[in-house]
């Protein structure tokens, strides 16, 4: 739906005192999939920034340190000029902001048919766009499943040193704000976004394993977007990711 309704203030006062008493932090929310800030259909497009403001003001209103959106698709347009109206749609959706400074953080996609963001470079010419027009702080959330459906070989040593050196020189490791941890049912390159459980797909646990190893990754925070088909499969996947934590890592959750 492209309606949604604040958070009342019980429900945000709940919030903030589960988050004390767990140290969950930092908060990351996810925009609606509906939202496609690139589009040039204008009735989509109205509608994408209105909803967008509307996930920033409920971000800032419980607190949410991090806003993750899709890029969108470029469909009926060059990749460039969707590119350049998905970062004057930041800019239109911040305009008058004066809440919390929330970040948002472009998530990479396997880049099939007219997805952006299957490349670091549509990425980066993103946030690069956007820090042009507006003062919204702008970031990065990679999906490990859309990273190797995308073609990045990350379930082995050597393909994740490679894929995480081209994030370094591309996008800067430190503008990486977030991890979300899913395993791929599809093969490498395969352009499908299909997630499956830790050590269940084509990642499979070594490849998580070094994912959570990795000196410039093991400090980020890492959210589980796997999918649930038995009671209790989140409470799994959580546990196998801990158990393949270094031991001075303990910070994974689990995303809502």
């Amino acid at each position: 739906m492209w309606r949604a309704s604040p958070p009342g203030l019980e429900q945000i006062r709940l919030l903030q005192r589960v988050r004390e008493r767990l140290d969950l932090y930092p908060l990351a929310i996810h925009a609606s999939y509906l939202v496609n800030l690139a589009s040039c259909d204008p009735v989509i497009r109205e509608r994408s920034i209105a909803a967008f403001r509307g996930e920033l003001e409920r971000a800032a209103a419980i607190g949410a340190e991090y806003l993750v959106v899709h890029p969108g698709s470029s469909r009926g347009q060059p990749l460039g000029q969707a590119i350049e109206a998905l970062a004057l749609a930041l800019r239109d959706a911040a305009a008058g902001w004066t809440g919390n400074r929330v970040t948002v953080l472009l998530e990479n996609t396997v880049g099939c048919g007219a997805q952006i963001g299957g490349r670091f470079e549509d990425l980066r010419a993103i946030r690069d766009r956007a820090a042009a027009l507006t003062d919204m702080p702008v970031g990065y959330c990679l999906d490990t499943c859309h990273l190797l459906a995308a073609g990045f070989e990350i379930s082995s040593e050597a393909g994740l040193r490679r894929t995480v050196r081209h994030a370094e020189e591309v996008l800067g490791i430190a503008n990486v704000k977030l991890i979300h941890a899913n395993d791929s049912r599809a093969a490498l390159g395969s352009r499908i976004d299909r997630h499956a459980s830790i050590g269940k797909g084509h990642i499979g646990t070594e490849g998580f394993r070094s994912l959570l190893a990795h000196p410039l990754l093991r400090d980020k925070p890492f959210i589980l977007e796997t999918p649930v088909e038995r009671p209790g499969d989140d409470r799994r996947n959580l546990k196998r990711l801990l158990k393949l934590c270094p031991k001075s890592r303990t910070t994974t959750t689990r995303s809502s």
